[in-house]
């Protein structure tokens, strides 16, 4: 097994959409209701292009296919594709703000693999070079395990309510970066 990542390329996203597709209805299956994933992959769940234009996505690579995707952020955006994004995304201030994790989903093939833990690893080292102390993130269900595993505090649990009626169960998280 060798897992390698590199930045992501607009040329990836195609793979990327799939992967998203792939992972949310098949891993987020048992936490979330079949309508609640359909609804969440129309208005929220994507790839963020302005992550790979940035230069904070990530693809994962296990014995060259694609594994997982997954990046931070230096923008004020928590969470969301292309498709939930309708205005400008401000830079955030470094000294005063939490970087943010985002987009992270790993292929169902290689969930529980170590995937998702090195995509973080990379993405808070990155961040840290960029001068963030401390990142946040808005966990799935399914991912709250892992992010809480690496250290990602639990904070307040909320709901996206989407335009069709579902909503999605969502858990602030944070962590201080050493």
């Amino acid at each position: 097994m060798n897992l390698r990542t590199r930045l992501a390329t607009l040329y990836d996203m195609p793979a990327l959409n799939r992967l998203v597709e792939l992972a949310v209805r098949q891993l987020s299956a048992g936490y979330y209701t079949g309508p609640q994933i359909e609804s969440a992959l129309r208005h929220m769940f994507g790839i963020d292009s302005q992550l790979i234009a940035d230069g904070t996505y990530y693809v994962a690579e296990m014995d060259g296919q694609l594994a997982g995707g997954g990046g931070w952020s230096r923008r004020q955006t928590l969470y969301g594709g292309d498709q939930s994004k309708a205005a400008a995304d401000p830079l955030l201030d470094p000294a005063r703000d939490a970087g943010r994790i985002r987009a992270f989903f790993v292929h169902p093939g290689w969930a529980r693999r170590g995937v998702g833990r090195a995509l973080i690893g990379v993405c808070e080292a990155a961040a840290g070079a960029a001068g963030f102390r401390s990142l946040a993130l808005a966990a799935t269900l399914p991912g709250e395990p892992l992010y809480g595993a690496l250290g990602y505090a639990a904070g307040a649990r909320s709901f996206i309510h989407f335009p069709d009626g579902e909503q999605l169960a969502i858990i602030q998280m944070h962590k201080t970066l050493t």
